[in-house]
């Protein structure tokens, strides 16, 4: 009867043990899986982007410098790789270079009233409003993943395994709502 206890006993630590490795599996898919949700709808946003500044320099056309800076930190962000922290790093400078082209449509009324530019800014905020529910999305499934990592016993199985916690992607709020401040508008 001993041994049937003890053979009880292992085999439930092993479906415990399976158990929780295809919980991590699971987990880091969904967070794979969060993340290149993230990337469509970024690319989305890139996309966008050129006509969108088509569409300023035929009204502002000598804000050059804007609109260079725009296209610049446009394909900075659309080339970035190595994972959530430097994508967040080329995010920053693009949503601030991306703020001052919206911002330039408070000087130009023609540009403001024009349905191409219209247009283009709504699908640009219904772009942004996915991409900060996929972000919501990926950082709830990573911080799932980083606590069932971080978690005793199931720390033991993927410490076996070489499961890693994955970073959170985050933007400073404050250098968001710093990039959409109205630029200074010079016709020099």
């Amino acid at each position: 009867m001993e041994l049937w206890v003890l053979v009880a006993a292992v085999v439930i630590v092993a479906l415990y043990g399976v158990s929780v490795y295809n919980r991590l599996v699971g987990q880091k898919a969904r967070v794979e899986e969060a993340w290149s949700d993230i990337q469509v709808q970024m690319k989305r946003r890139y996309d966008l982007v050129p006509n969108l500044v088509e569409t300023v320099k035929g009204y502002a056309g000598h804000e050059r410098g804007t609109l260079e800076a725009v296209v610049a930190a446009r394909n900075a962000a659309a080339s970035a790789n190595g994972g959530p922290e430097a994508q967040a790093a080329a995010e920053r400078t693009f949503l601030g270079a991306l703020g001052k082209v919206i911002a330039l449509a408070e000087a130009y009324p023609d540009l403001k009233a024009n349905q191409n530019f219209l247009a283009l800014q709504q699908s640009l905020e219904e772009i942004e409003a996915h991409i900060n529910g996929a972000r919501r999305f990926y950082n709830g499934s990573v911080r799932d993943l980083n606590v069932s990592i971080r978690t005793f016993p199931p720390m033991l199985i993927a410490r076996a395994f070489g499961f890693q916690e994955a970073q959170f992607f985050e933007l400073d709020d404050s250098e968001r709502e710093a990039a959409s401040q109205p630029v200074k508008v010079s016709f020099s």
